[in-house]
């Protein structure tokens, strides 16, 4: 049986510098949208750089990827602080299927709500 660590190291966006205690929700769901695993959030991105917010964490999927529905994807997404709003928002996300998986580094294109499309390097 496989268990997955997934490096998350940066992530690469336009206005980097004034995303507010940022950080990256990490779920593996099903083709309907179910949670297959315990929802994982990183701790707090852990600095900002130019366009760049680095995180250098490592997240263990707790089930084993054999034991994975078909069809189930790894899920990013990234989440700030609007203090105007007083709320939590997910800026992007990105999204791996399962056949994507394999070691060494892999950057993940990412969806961002009404935006030019930005890149989540693991």
């Amino acid at each position: 049986m496989t268990l997955l660590t997934i490096r998350i190291e940066k992530i690469g966006l336009k206005d980097a510098g004034q995303c507010i205690d940022p950080y990256i929700t990490v779920s593996v769901k099903d083709l309907n949208g179910i949670d297959l695993t315990p929802v994982q959030d990183t701790p707090v991105a852990s600095r900002k750089e130019d366009t760049y917010v680095h995180f250098n964490v490592d997240i263990e999927l707790q089930k084993h990827i054999e034991k994975l529905t078909k069809g189930a994807a790894i899920f990013f997404e990234f989440k700030h602080y609007k203090p105007k709003k007083r709320f939590t928002s997910t800026k992007c996300f990105a999204f791996m299927e399962m056949d994507e998986i394999k070691p060494g580094p892999i950057v993940i294109e990412l969806t961002r709500k009404n935006s030019p499309e930005t890149h989540l390097e693991e």
